[in-house]
């Protein structure tokens, strides 16, 4: 029998994660977890792009990152969760491939740049930051993922991955490292409720998977909607409105969601009707992953579940670090 390809995607435990996640990865996470070895990385070295000042938090958010993956349905009895910190080849196998980028391919990556404007960094990013999607790389090619499931804003990333893997492989004359696909969620970008194009934990415009009922209401009630629609009565867009792509993404009556376009365009109905209902429909969906997390395993048994990875995943990591550095004539 034919061994099962392999996925390596994960999360950065820089917060907790929302619905964007959701549609963006997650739910591709739960749909291939019985046809794919699965790998969840937990990239808590590269949280500290964003709390380099804070590490205390760090593992505590991997902690909640983890209930999040197993609340959607992930079954650590057939996903293998692990955490960056815990393979040391990955940092190796980094500093090789970074040999193999140039300063000018690391700047010019999208969401890169992209990172840098939305937190107006200028030129006050660290080295760690514009060479995240080489450790990216290093993360997915230590245990030759082959497919990445990943939100749009990641496809950037693993190109970047690509293009390291072809080289390694072209310097060698071997096909040692798989060059993976990414895997775009079925909403390529969910917008951010103040109106981004992104939701992001870090401009704090998400809905959690965690968040309680009354949560949602208030975040969905100051969501960002039409601002040229000034009374329930005017003519109202459906297109790039964030109301309407939540209820196109969540909501399972999409003809009661059909009406409501409908009734928008002709101002037939208030943004406070509207609101109420998609409010509805996310605690809807958002209940049993809620019902879940409060019946997850406890700090230790989380940390059973690293540790079975980090036993699983170190001799992988290991095996590959040894054919790069074999291959690059790096030992005997």
């Amino acid at each position: 029998m034919a061994s099962r390809k392999r996925i390596l995607t994960g999360d950065t435990p820089t917060g907790p994660l929302h619905l964007g996640h959701y549609v963006g990865t997650l739910e591709n996470r739960v749909k291939l977890q019985d046809k794919y070895e699965t790998f969840i990385i937990l990239a808590d070295t590269h949280s500290l792009t964003t709390l380099a000042e804070d590490p205390h938090q760090i593992h505590n958010y991997a902690l909640e990152v983890l209930r999040d993956n197993l609340a959607v349905g992930l079954d650590p009895e057939k996903v293998t969760f692990f955490l960056e910190s815990d393979i040391p080849e990955i940092y190796e196998l980094a500093a090789i491939f970074s040999m193999y980028v140039s300063q000018a391919r690391a700047l010019r990556n999208p969401t890169i740049k992209d990172e840098m404007k939305s937190r107006g960094m200028e030129e006050k990013f660290s080295l760690g930051f514009v060479n995240y999607p080489i450790y990216q790389a290093a993360d997915i090619l230590s245990v030759k993922g082959e497919l990445v499931p990943v939100g749009e804003d990641q496809v950037p990333h693993l190109e970047q991955t690509r293009e390291i893997a072809r080289k390694i492989n072209s310097l060698t004359g071997k096909n040692i490292l798989p060059i993976p696909e990414a895997l775009v969620g079925r909403v390529a970008r969910l917008p951010g409720i103040d109106g981004s194009s992104k939701m992001s934990k870090s401009l704090g415009n998400a809905i959690n998977l965690g968040d309680d009922e009354e949560t949602v209401v208030k975040k969905v009630k100051g969501m960002y909607t039409d601002p040229t629609r000034l009374k329930a009565t005017d003519p109202g867009h459906v297109e790039g409105n964030p109301v309407f792509t939540y209820l196109d993404s969540f909501a399972e009556d999409k003809k009661k969601v059909s009406e409501f376009k409908e009734r928008y365009t002709r101002g037939d109905v208030g943004d406070v009707e509207v609101k109420e209902y998609l409010s509805k429909v996310l605690n809807k969906f958002l209940s049993p992953i809620r019902e879940r997390r409060q019946k997850l395993a406890n700090e230790a048994e989380l940390a059973k579940i690293l540790e079975a990875g980090r036993k699983k995943v170190a001799p992988l990591a290991a095996d590959t670090l040894m054919r790069v550095r074999q291959a690059l004539h790096l030992t005997d």
